[in-house]
This record gives structure tokens, C-alpha cells and sequence, in this order.
């Protein structure tokens, strides 16, 4: 993608800190973005009904698209310090909008990317959604939300190689971002700007091809185990 000229990106939670500064940043380069998000277009990812009525509504195809929607924990709530503070109710708000939201999406990816050209979809993820990576445990809910994110992605990628053999999808680990999302938990984590972090990630997007579909990468290209 080297070449930012008629170059088309759908960019999902576009209304967040990393979702807008991917936006902004794309189009600064002169991308034609198309921005949905919850706060701005009522594009609730829990919502089967909503997906499919705005995903279905687009007009042609994207050489982007970059999910980032995501929770830490349910409103009001908290990451879990142990097993004894999961909650049931809790724990499904964490997995309809990390897992089953970009699940949703995914299934309109094959109409959203064209057959002829490379296209990419990313979507966030995090480290701590690695099984191999946890040496500490903790943070269940949303360290399951992701791991099982990061299986749909690869399984989306085996699936979208068929019939689309250009087309890269990738889950991607942004780094600890100053944003409000990660305000309250950040500690001793190093952050970077949203600015940087969408700088970072779109250098990362530049760089893949179709045979690092169904990986798992952070910010600065590693990949990370599953």
C-alpha cells in the first residue's frame, strides 16, 4: 500500500482513541475513510441486526478495514485480580463486544474486500490475549475475550485465502496507548500517543503480505505466540 492515492479504509470504532487516530492519520494521507463507530453512528457491534444493516449498506470495496472496538471490562466493572471475582453477566458484556462484535463484522469481510487486489483487514487485539505470553494470570474476562478474538481471526484468514488470495488478516497488538481506554490501568506500562500508536500500526499494515494472513503481531511487526 505504498501508494495512498484512491485508496479506501473502513475504519470500525472510529470514534475511540486509536480507532480516531487511525482515521485521522489515513486521511491526512489522503485516504478515503468511511467512519462508523457507537457514539457517532449508533453502530453497536453487540448488535447482529445493526452490523448487518450498516456493514450491507456500504457502497465497493475497502483496502482496509481496521476493527477497534473493544473493552476492558463491563461498565462499572473491573479486570478480575482473581477467580473469585468473575461474574457470569460481566463476562458476557466483555465477550459480545471483544469476540462475538468483531465475529460479526468478519462475516461480511469476503463483500467488503476485493477478489482482485490486496486488501488487509487488522484487527485489535493484546498481548495479554496470548496464552503462551500469561506468567501471571488475572484479567480473565478480557484475556479470554481476546484469545478467542484471535482464534476467529486466523480461522476468518484460512476461510477469506480461498476465494480472496490477496487479501492479509491479521490480529494486531497496539502497545499500551494513552487513552481513556487504558487510563485506569495503565501503572508502570510505558504508553505512547494514540497519534503514535496509529503511525505505528499503519507502518505495520504497509508492510504485510498474503502469507502473514491468520498472525498474530504487536506493534513494531513481532509476531507474538498464540
Amino acid at each position: 500500500m505504498t501508494d495512498d492515492l484512491n485508496k479506501r479504509a473502513l475504519v470500525i470504532g472510529a470514534s475511540g482513541g486509536i480507532g480516531s487516530a487511525v482515521a485521522g492519520s489515513l486521511e491526512g494521507r489522503g485516504w478515503d475513510v468511511v467512519r462508523l463507530s457507537r457514539r457517532e453512528h449508533r453502530f453497536d457491534v453487540t448488535d447482529p441486526n445493526r452490523v448487518a444493516e450498516a456493514l450491507e449498506g456500504l457502497q465497493g470495496t475497502f483496502d482496509l478495514i481496521f476493527v477497534a472496538v473493544g473493552i476492558l471490562a463491563a461498565p462499572d466493572g473491573a479486570p478480575e485480580k482473581s477467580l473469585d471475582a468473575i461474574e457470569a453477566e460481566s463476562m458476557q458484556q466483555v465477550f459480545a463486544v471483544n469476540t462475538i462484535g468483531p465475529a460479526l463484522i468478519l462475516r461480511h469481510a469476503a463483500d467488503l474486500l476485493s477478489r482482485d487486489r490486496r486488501g488487509v483487514i487488522a484487527t485489535l487485539s493484546a498481548r495479554v490475549g496470548s496464552i503462551g505470553d500469561n506468567k501471571i494470570g488475572g484479567w480473565y474476562s478480557y484475556r479470554a475475550s481476546k484469545a478467542a478474538l484471535n482464534q476467529i481471526v486466523h480461522g476468518a484468514a484460512i476461510e477469506l485465502g480461498r476465494t480472496h488470495k490477496q487479501a492479509i488478516c491479521v490480529a494486531l497488538h497496539p502497545g499500551t496507548v494513552e487513552t481513556p481506554f487504558t487510563a485506569k490501568y495503565a501503572g508502570r506500562h510505558k504508553t505512547v500517543p494514540a497519534v503514535e500508536a496509529a503511525k505505528n500500526l499503519i507502518a505495520l499494515v504497509e508492510g504485510l503480505t498474503p502469507d502473514q494472513t491468520g498472525k498474530f503481531f504487536d506493534y513494531a511487526g513481532k509476531e507474538i505466540v498464540w
